[in-house]
């Protein structure tokens, strides 16, 4: 057993966000192990760019209102305690509303991440649906 010495926050970097989110790393697996987890924090309005993940992302949200964008146009507002999950290679993109700060855990396996486009405001702003009314 050991303790792990927590790296500093970074900021992340604006080729693959909009806004300002940071992330401070949870655990980083070393070989064979693949398993990452990063504390993510968004401020307002801040969100990723579409991406995939070669072998899926879970997202656990902990704090303000998560919002989940799919390319079918599907947005999803996830709360505090709720867990969603992408599958792999499926473009996404997530962040906090335009009012209010969003931290979640995200977990995934491996690097195999596809950076694509910034998700436009067209895209950020669409319709919602509350993962409250989705179970």
């Amino acid at each position: 057993m050991e303790i792990i010495k927590k790296p500093a926050t970074m900021k992340l970097p604006a080729q693959w966000f909009t806004g300002d989110a940071y992330a401070d790393v949870i655990y980083r697996g070393e070989e064979p192990s693949r398993a990452r987890a990063n504390m993510v924090r968004f401020t307002p309005g801040a969100r990723t760019a579409w991406h995939s993940h070669g072998l899926g992302q879970t997202l656990h949200i902990t704090e303000g209102i998560a919002l989940i964008g799919t390319r079918d146009g599907t947005i999803l507002e996830a709360h505090p305690g709720e867990t969603i999950s992408c599958p792999p290679g499926e473009e996404h993109w997530h962040g906090a509303t335009p009012d209010n700060f969003m931290s979640h855990i995200a977990l995934w396996e491996g690097d195999e991440v596809n950076w694509l486009e910034h998700v436009t405001e067209a895209e950020y702003t669409g319709p919602h649906t509350s993962t409250a009314t989705a179970r």
